[in-house]
C-alpha cells in the first residue's frame, strides 16, 4: 500500500440513488479520451490502482495474467509484465465497441513512488508531467470523491467554480478532469441523467448521496463503525464481520475492522482500516477470524484505553461492535462507561485538540458474542458454539465405531472451564451413558458408585460400549477437580472395562462454521449495525442474543454480571442457582438426559394406573433427526413406566400388516446418530382406510400418539382429530412433532431435521463456489428442495452468500432475472482478481414452471457474451443429510420429551374431545408452543401450497438481499 497520506484506498459500498427516489445506479462518472501506460510494482498497488480506476466509472475488459494460462491474453503485451488489465470507459467507438484508455501493468522490479508525499499544494502541477485527461459532466462530483478519500486535488480556475480539477492516481499519475468538451474522445457522451444513467460504482453513489440527497431525513454525517473480534477465536466470527461491514455500507455507515483485537485498538495505524464491499467477500466460508484476535493486557490498563480512544477519534470512529466473550464485553463496557474522561485527559495532555473531540462525547457499544462454550447468560447460543459441539459429535461418532469393535470405554475430555454446555449437549446428541459439568457435579463420596452402576447397568441391557464426557472445569459437589484420567482409573479399577482417553483440544474450535452458525453470526450481526444507529446516549450497551429462534438485545451489563454470577455460584456451592442463571433450555436438557439415561429409577416412575400405552410413528419424507426423536420418547416413556409401541411403515404398514412392536431401551440404544427413519416411513395419510386405523388403535389401547414428520404428519393429526366424532379410539392426546427439510409444518418455526438439510448444502454450495472461484468468471445455478415452501431457498441463500435467491413464494419473472443479471455484470465488473470469488444462484425447485434452473443459466450464459460462464448444480437427495447435525439430535430429543410429558398432561381431556389434545408441537419466537391442529389448519395454512401462511422466513429475504448487493436491481420498478 503507498504510504502517501493524501490517498485513501477506494472501497466498496452498497450504492444507493443521488435523488433518493429511484435505486438506478448513476452513469459512469467519466469519459475516456487518450491512451496511457500505468506501472505498479506489487500486487497489492496493483489492486488499489485498478479499484481506483474501477470507481470512476472504467471496466476492466481485457486481462492478461502470465500465471494463469486460462486467462485472456492479447498479443502486444510486453514481456516483463507479470500481469496487465486493459481499462475502457464508454465514449468512443473502437474495434470490440470501447475506448481503450488505460492498460495497467505489473512490473514488480519497478521502484515504489513515494513523491505524492512531497507534493506541495501551491506549485501547479500540470506543468511537471504529462496529465491522462478525462472528461465528466459532473465536475462537483469528481470533487467529492476526491475529498471523500482525502486526496489532494487542485481546481482551476477556481476553487468556487470549477472547471478542470488535477488530482494523482495512486502511482503519481497525474490525471486532468475537464467539464469541457474532450478534444481526445472521438465522441462526446451525451448528458446524463440522474434517474435513468447505466452504471456506477457503488462507492460513488454512497459518496454523492451524502452530497446531493434532499431528503429531510438524511444523517448530518456518515457514521463510523468499528468491528472488533476478541478473546479465543470461534468459527462464524468472519460471517459476523462480514454482516456488519456490507450492513454498515448499506446502511450509509463507514465500517472499520479492527485488527488483532484490543490490541490493534491500542496500537492503531494500520492496525485500524476501513473495509470496502469486496474485502469480505468469501469470508462466511473461513473459519476462526480473519481480522484476528490476541489477547491485550495494556487494554487492562487505563494507559491503553487512553491510546484506543485516540486512535479512534484520529479515525472518526464513535461506535464499535464487539465480537467476544464475557471478558471482552467487561471490557468494552468499561471503556464506554470511562469514555468522557478519556476524552477529556486527552485533550488536557494535548495530545487531541477540543475541537478534535466535539463530535465524539458518546461512544456506542454493541456486544456480539463469540464463544465456543456458550457460556453467555441471556442468550440460547453464542457465535461458534454450534460449530464446536459439530466437532466433537463427529469425534466421538468416530470414535464410537472403535468402542462397539472393541467393547472398550472412552473417556473424552471436551473444552468447558466454566460452563458445561458442550459436554452436557454432546452426551445427549451422541447417547453417552454419563457426562460431568460443572453446574451439576455429584456427590464427592458416592460419584464413584454412581457411574459404575449406571455403566455396568447399561452393559447387562447388552450396550458393548461406553462413552463418558467430561468437561475441562468438571468438579464435585466439594469442588474438587474430575479429570478425565480419575474416571478412567475408575472404570479400569471398579468395572474392569477396556478405558481409553481422548483429548479433543483445539480442534474444537477448528473448521468452517456449520450453517446455524453462519446464520447466527449474520442476523446478530446485521442487527448490531441498527442497534449502532438506534442508541442514544442514555441507552445501555446492548448485546445481540438468540432465545429460541428469536433475535433479540439484552442489556450486555446484566448479561455479563449473570453470566459471571453462574461462576460466583459454583464457588459458593450453590448449584441450583448455577443452573437457574444458565438458559431456560439447559436445565430442559439437563433433566432430559437423566431421564433417557437412567431408566431403571423407580423414584421417576408413575403409579401403575397412570402407566400409558404411547404410539410413535413416521409419516413423510425422512428427515435428519427422526430416530433421535423416536429414540427420546421411548427412553423417557420407559423412565416413567410407559410402554412405547413404534407402527412402522407408516399408516399403511398398520392398516395392511398390524405392524406394531413394543420398543425397549436396547432397540433404540444406537438411534440418535442415524438418519433416515428407522422404523419406516412414507406419505400414506390415515385416510386410506380411518376404520381399520382406529381398530387398531383400539386392538391395541394407544393412550397416546406422537407423530414425527412433515406437511403429512400434520395433515394425518387434523384427519384423526376431525375422525374423533365417530371414531372414539382416535379421542386421546395426540401430538405432531414436525420433521422435514422443507420447514413447512404451520406453527413452528423450526422443523427436526430442516439443519441437517442446511449443513449438507452449506457443504455442498462451499465446493461449488470454490469451483467458480478457481475459474474466476463462472457462475452455478443450484437447485434446492423445499417443495413450495422458500424456507430452504431463503437461509441457504444468508449460509452461503448467495448472489440471489428464487423462492416459489415471489416466483420468478424477466424484470426480476434482467435485475439480477445486470447486478451479476457489476460484480463481475468490480472483480479485480481476487480469490473466492464463486458466485451462486439458489433455486427453489417451485420457484417456476417456466424458469427452470437449466433455462436460468442459458440465459445468463447467452447475456454474458463470452464474459463469464454459467453452470447447474442439484445436489438432489444428498440435502436429506446423513448423519444428522447435533442441533436436529437436541432438538429432536427435546421436543419428543416435550410431546410424552404433553400427553400426560392432557389424559384428562380425553374424554371430553377437547380439541387441545390435538397439537403441533412448535419454536415460535423465543418460546416453545402447542398449537391446536384444527386452528393452525384453518387459520394459519395454505393448503394448496402445503406451507404456512405468511412464512417467517419471507423477512430474512431482504437480509440476504442486502449482505448479497442484490437489494438496489430488486428494488426497481
Amino acid at each position: 500500500m503507498p504510504s502517501s497520506p493524501y490517498f485513501v484506498p477506494l472501497g466498496r459500498s452498497h450504492g444507493k440513488p443521488l435523488d433518493g427516489t429511484s435505486s438506478t445506479p448513476l452513469a459512469s462518472l467519466v469519459h475516456g479520451v487518450s491512451f496511457q501506460s500505468i506501472i505498479a510494482p506489487d500486487e497489492d498497488l496493483f489492486r488499489i490502482v485498478l479499484n481506483f480506476y474501477l470507481d470512476l466509472g472504467f471496466r476492466e475488459l481485457l486481462v492478461y495474467d502470465r500465471r494463469d494460462r486460462s486467462a485472456l491474453a492479447h498479443t502486444d503485451h510486453c514481456l516483463d509484465s507479470v500481469r496487465e488489465s486493459w481499462l475502457y470507459s464508454s465514449g468512443a467507438q473502437s474495434h470490440d465497441g470501447q475506448n481503450a484508455t488505460i492498460k495497467l501493468r505489473l512490473v514488480p522490479s519497478v521502484h515504489k513512488p513515494d513523491a505524492l508525499a512531497e507534493m506541495e499544494r501551491e506549485r501547479d502541477w500540470r506543468g511537471q508531467t504529462a496529465a491522462l485527461v478525462l472528461y465528466t459532466p459532473y465536475i462537483d462530483l469528481v470533487i467529492q470523491l476526491l475529498e471523500k478519500h482525502h486526496v489532494l486535488y487542485q481546481a482551476l480556475p477556481s476553487d468556487t467554480q470549477p472547471v478542470e480539477v488535477y488530482a494523482h492516481d495512486p502511482v503519481g499519475t497525474l490525471l486532468g478532469f475537464t467539464c469541457k468538451s474532450n478534444p481526445f474522445a472521438s465522441a462526446t457522451p451525451p448528458p446524463l441523467k440522474l434517474a435513468d444513467s447505466a452504471v456506477l460504482t457503488e462507492h460513488l453513489a454512497v459518496a454523492a448521496v451524502a452530497a446531493v440527497s434532499t431528503s429531510d431525513d438524511a444523517p448530518p454525517h456518515k457514521k463510523k463503525i468499528g468491528i472488533i473480534t476478541s478473546g479465543g477465536d470461534a468459527p462464524g466470527m468472519n460471517g459476523a464481520v462480514r454482516a456488519v461491514v456490507r450492513a454498515a455500507i448499506s446502511k450509509g455507515c463507514v465500517p472499520f475492522a479492527i485488527y488483532e483485537g484490543y490490541e490493534g485498538l491500542v496500537r492503531g495505524g494500520d492496525m485500524i482500516k476501513q473495509m470496502g464491499w469486496l474485502d469480505v467477500r468469501g469470508w462466511l466460508s473461513e473459519g476462526g477470524t480473519l481480522i484476528g484476535t490476541a489477547r491485550c493486557a495494556s487494554f487492562r490498563e487505563r494507559w491503553g484505553r487512553l491510546e484506543s480512544a485516540k486512535n479512534m477519534i484520529v479515525n472518526g470512529i464513535d461506535a464499535l461492535i464487539v465480537c467476544g466473550g464475557d471478558g471482552s464485553l467487561t471490557g468494552a463496557d468499561l471503556f464506554r462507561a470511562e469514555w468522557p474522561s478519556l476524552l477529556d485527559e486527552l485533550v488536557s495532555t494535548g495530545k487531541l485538540t477540543r475541537e478534535q473531540t466535539a463530535g465524539y462525547q458518546h461512544l456506542t457499544i454493541v456486544g456480539l458474542v463469540g464463544s465456543i462454550d456458550n457460556d453467555m447468560s441471556s442468550t440460547d447460543a453464542t457465535i461458534g458454539a454450534f460449530s464446536s459441539l459439530t466437532r466433537i459429535c463427529q469425534s466421538v461418532d468416530y470414535i464410537d465405531a472403535t468402542a462397539l469393535s472393541h467393547s472398550r470405554a472412552f473417556v473424552v475430555e471436551v473444552m468447558g472451564r466454566h460452563c458445561g454446555w458442550l459436554a452436557l449437549m454432546a452426551g445427549i446428541a451422541t447417547g453417552a451413558d454419563y457426562v460431568f459439568i460443572p453446574e451439576q457435579p455429584p456427590s464427592a463420596q458416592h460419584w464413584g458408585d454412581e457411574i459404575c452402576a449406571i455403566v455396568d447397568a447399561h452393559r447387562k441391557k447388552g450396550k458393548r460400549k461406553t462413552i463418558v464426557i467430561v468437561a475441562e472445569g468438571a468438579i464435585d459437589d466439594q469442588l474438587n477437580p474430575i479429570t478425565a484420567e480419575d474416571v478412567k482409573n475408575l472404570l479400569v479399577k471398579r468395572l474392569e472395562l477396556d478405558t481409553r482417553i481422548t483429548t479433543l483440544g483445539h480442534v474444537q474450535r477448528g473448521g468452517s462454521a456449520v450453517a446455524f452458525d453462519r446464520l447466527l453470526s449474520t442476523l446478530q450481526g446485521f442487527d448490531a449495525v441498527d442497534a449502532v444507529l438506534e442508541s442514544t446516549p442514555e441507552t445501555p450497551s446492548p448485546m445481540v442474543c438468540i432465545n429460541e429462534n428469536k433475535i433479540s438485545r439484552k442489556p450486555l451489563v446484566e448479561s455479563v454480571l449473570m453470566t459471571k454470577s453462574v461462576a460466583t455460584a459454583i464457588q459458593s456451592k450453590d448449584f441450583k442457582t448455577a443452573m437457574q442463571l444458565r438458559d431456560t433450555e439447559f436445565e430442559e436438557y439437563w433433566r432430559a438426559f437423566g431421564a433417557i439415561n437412567n431408566i431403571d429409577d423407580e423414584t421417576t416412575k408413575l403409579p401403575e394406573a397412570e402407566r400409558l400405552k404411547i404410539a410413535i410413528i413416521n409419516i413423510g419424507a425422512p428427515a435428519g433427526g427422526m430416530n433421535a426423536a423416536t429414540r427420546a420418547a421411548t427412553c423417557y416413556c420407559l423412565s416413567r413406566g410407559h410402554k412405547p409401541y413404534a407402527i412402522h411403515n407408516g399408516f399403511s404398514g398398520l392398516v395392511r400388516h398390524n405392524s406394531v412392536r413394543e420398543l425397549n431401551w436396547l432397540d433404540v440404544e444406537n438411534w440418535v446418530t442415524r438418519g433416515g427413519s428407522e422404523i419406516g416411513t412414507n406419505r400414506n395419510l390415515p385416510d386410506i382406510d380411518l376404520g381399520m386405523v382406529a381398530y387398531y388403535f383400539q386392538k391395541h389401547e394407544f393412550d397416546g400418539l406422537m407423530i414425527v414428520g412433515g406437511f403429512e404428519a400434520f395433515m394425518s393429526l387434523y384427519q384423526l382429530e376431525e375422525a374423533r366424532t365417530f371414531y372414539p379410539a382416535f379421542r386421546i392426546p395426540m401430538v405432531c412433532l414436525p420433521a422435514t427439510i422443507s420447514n413447512n409444518v404451520p406453527g413452528t418455526e423450526y422443523s427436526v431435521g430442516s439443519d441437517t438439510c442446511l449443513n449438507s448444502l452449506v457443504d455442498y454450495c462451499d465446493v461449488i463456489k470454490q469451483s467458480a472461484s478457481a475459474t474466476r468468471r463462472r457462475v452455478f445455478v443450484v437447485e434446492v428442495q423445499g417443495g413450495k415452501s422458500g424456507y430452504v431457498a431463503t437461509y441457504a441463500g444468508l449460509c452461503v452468500g448467495a448472489l440471489a435467491v428464487y423462492t416459489p413464494e415471489e416466483g420468478i419473472n424477466l424484470t426480476m432475472l434482467e435485475n439480477d443479471l445486470r447486478c451479476l455484470d457489476q460484480n463481475f465488473a468490480h472483480d479485480s482478481g481476487q480469490n473466492r470469488g464463486g458466485k451462486l444462484f439458489l433455486r427453489n425447485e417451485k420457484s417456476s414452471k417456466v424458469f427452470t434452473t437449466e433455462l436460468i443459466a442459458d440465459i445468463i450464459r447467452e447475456e454474458a457474451k463470452g464474459r463469464y460462464d454459467a453452470r447447474t448444480a442439484n445436489p438432489g437427495h444428498l440435502q436429506q443429510g446423513g448423519i444428522p447435525s447435533p442441533m436436529d439430535r437436541l432438538r429432536a430429543t427435546r421436543l419428543a420429551v416435550k410431546c410424552v410429558q404433553f400427553m400426560e398432561q392432557h389424559q384428562a381431556d380425553r374424554e371430553h374431545n377437547a380439541e387441545d389434545t390435538a397439537a403441533v408441537i412448535g419454536i415460535r419466537g423465543a418460546k416453545v408452543v402447542f398449537s391446536s391442529v384444527k386452528f393452525l389448519h384453518d387459520h394459519e395454512t395454505e393448503l394448496e401450497n402445503r406451507r404456512p401462511r405468511n412464512g417467517f422466513w419471507s423477512k430474512l429475504k431482504q437480509v440476504s438481499e442486502v449482505l448479497s448487493g442484490r437489494e438496489w436491481v430488486s428494488e426497481q420498478p
